[in-house]
């Protein structure tokens, strides 16, 4: 991926949408990296409180796409959906630097600015459940050959899918490294207000870009008679399935309807004259053996997709407790300027950055060599390294907490009530590189395993599902939360969430992640060792 050769394998079209998303990452992390700042201390929240909300909040963001893309994909066209929603997204943003506006202003209020503040969050999230993938899916049609994707069957063009979704991925962690930087720096020294301004200009300047480059996309549609609505079509074969696990007979109707007839006659591809269930599995070309196909191939990744979910625990951790660990170590370079906890997230993107090239050219070529495989490892293997990773990053954060909460221990018993420790934030940056080497691994092949694991009319759903383990991570991550304070107090012992960092214990919160980590970690390569990618059964054929 690293050079320029490889990215002009891609057409304009990819670049371009590249581009747009890097914008829209840009503009989503500048909130939503910093946003438990704002919680604690402006909004007044609790530190275990504002981490539920960040988690919720970026769970149901995460979750939307999950619900939208079905629609999506069934009715819209993938550039409305697109120019729909970033207007939903905008208006979003907008709202948001509206509650911090307002309560600059007006200090009495609280109540009203922070239901307002809720539903300028929310829908944010509304718009980002119908653009990002909608987005992704649209780029990744722009590849010229429809053969291609999902699943390929030379190594060319293989290597092509491979190729868009990291520099996709590339182009995402750009924006999100300057979203993060610039972003957290801005709010920290010149206000929230301001803070929040520049991603919603950022996000309609990405609207007007992806407008004038109208012409120079591929419109891709499905025309035919199984495309029209794949998920009501996926509930009846599923519904008709069980009836005949009860040994139903089911028939068709001989009574046709007008508005059946006209489909036929529109539709001459789709079968006519079907007389029972049992036809319809044996032939290949029917409609309900394709979608009874389909309907197998999303479930069939459940699995799968559950296995991640502690992976997308562990990455809530740098926008929450990683940034309120920070708050509370020494930031100081030079005299004056204090480093933004937040701005260490950059460390995750800049190590995906600087470290990604040196995926396909270092640590492929080994593998091949080891593997004998002429991609060197496969997409479940690539996530599985990952999160050999993340769990390896948990146990550094562990270690670490512990060290800072004995320093901040010894400065108690001396008599020191500052809730500042001697001790650098730069002892975070380890847990930071490591999870981004991780999202190297993980996240890249998560994006290719379910857009290409899904059928050809349903790439929206798959990129859908992708984000959804994040978003269902992180609302498993509040819920860890809950259940932890829920223990501490019933035990009587202080919550490892202590608004007193002194007395917090995220050391066992972390090594609580690390240990459910682990147990994933075997089931899932027990899982891999049954399961097949579609891709692998093709380039066997």
């Amino acid at each position: 991926m690293a050079g320029g050769q490889r990215l002009q394998k891609l057409n304009k079209s990819c670049i371009l949408l590249i581009a747009i998303a890097g914008i829209e990452r840009f503009a989503f992390k500048g909130v939503a990296s910093n946003l438990v700042t704002y919680l604690t201390d402006v909004v007044n929240l609790s530190n275990s409180s504002a981490a539920k909300m960040v988690n919720s909040w970026v769970g149901f963001t995460s979750i939307m796409p999950l619900l939208v893309a079905p629609i999506a994909d069934a009715y819209w066209h993938k550039y409305s959906t697109i120019m729909v929603t970033s207007f939903l997204y905008v208006m979003g943003l907008a709202a948001l630097t509206t509650t911090a506006l307002a309560r600059s202003w007006h200090h009495r209020n609280r109540t009203m600015s922070s239901s307002f503040l809720s539903l300028s969050l929310y829908l944010i999230s509304l718009g980002q459940g119908g653009y990002n993938p909608s987005l992704q899916a649209f780029g990744a049609d722009q590849l010229v050959d429809e053969e291609e994707l999902p699943c390929s069957k030379d190594e060319k063009s293989s290597n092509k899918k491979t190729i868009f979704f990291q520099w996709w991925y590339f182009g995402i962690c750009s924006g999100s490294l300057l979203g993060v930087t610039v972003m957290s720096y801005i709010q920290d020294t010149f206000g929230w207000v301001l803070g929040f301004a520049i991603p919603a200009i950022s996000m309609a300047l990405s609207i007007s870009i992806f407008s004038c480059g109208s012409p120079i996309y591929l419109y891709k549609h499905h025309d035919d008679c199984q495309d029209k609505k794949p998920f009501m079509d996926i509930f009846q074969s599923i519904k008709a399935s069980a009836l005949k696990c009860f040994h139903c007979s089911i028939t068709l109707p001989n009574v046709k309807s007008e508005v059946v007839e006209m489909e036929l006659q529109e539709r001459p591809l789709c079968p006519e004259n079907l007389e029972s269930l049992k036809d319809l599995d044996k032939n290949p070309k029917s409609s309900m053996y394709l979608l009874a196909t389909n309907a197998k191939v999303v479930m069939r990744l459940f699995p799968i997709w559950t296995m991640l979910l502690m992976f997308a625990v562990i990455f809530q951790q740098p926008a929450t407790f990683f940034t309120k660990q920070g708050m509370t170590m020494k930031r100081n370079i030079g005299e004056n300027f204090k480093i933004p906890p937040a701005t260490l997230q950059s460390a995750i993107t800049l190590s995906i950055i600087l470290l990604m090239p040196l995926y396909d050219k270092i640590f492929i070529p080994i593998t091949k060599v080891i593997t004998r495989q002429d991609k060197g490892i496969n997409v479940m293997q690539r996530m599985g390294i990952g999160m050999v990773l993340s769990i390896i990053a948990m146990v550094i954060a562990a270690l670490v907490e512990m060290r800072r909460l004995e320093i901040g221990r010894q400065m108690r018993t001396s008599g020191s009530q500052s809730e500042t420790v001697p001790l650098s934030i730069f002892w975070l940056l380890p847990q930071y590189i490591l999870l981004g080497i991780s999202d190297i691994f993980t996240v890249v092949g998560m994006q290719e395993f379910f857009y290409g694991e899904v059928p050809t009319k349903m790439r929206t759903m798959g990129i859908a599902l992708y984000t959804s383990v994040f978003g269902v991570g992180s609302f498993l991550s509040a819920l860890l939360i809950t259940l932890v304070e829920v223990y501490t107090n019933s035990k009587g012992i202080p919550s490892w969430f202590s608004d007193d960092m002194a007395e917090a214990h995220l050391d066992h919160y972390y090594w609580l992640l690390a240990w459910l980590s682990v147990v994933c970690l075997i089931l899932y390569a027990l899982l891999c060792k049954y399961y097949h990618c579609s891709s692998d059964s093709d380039s066997e054929k």
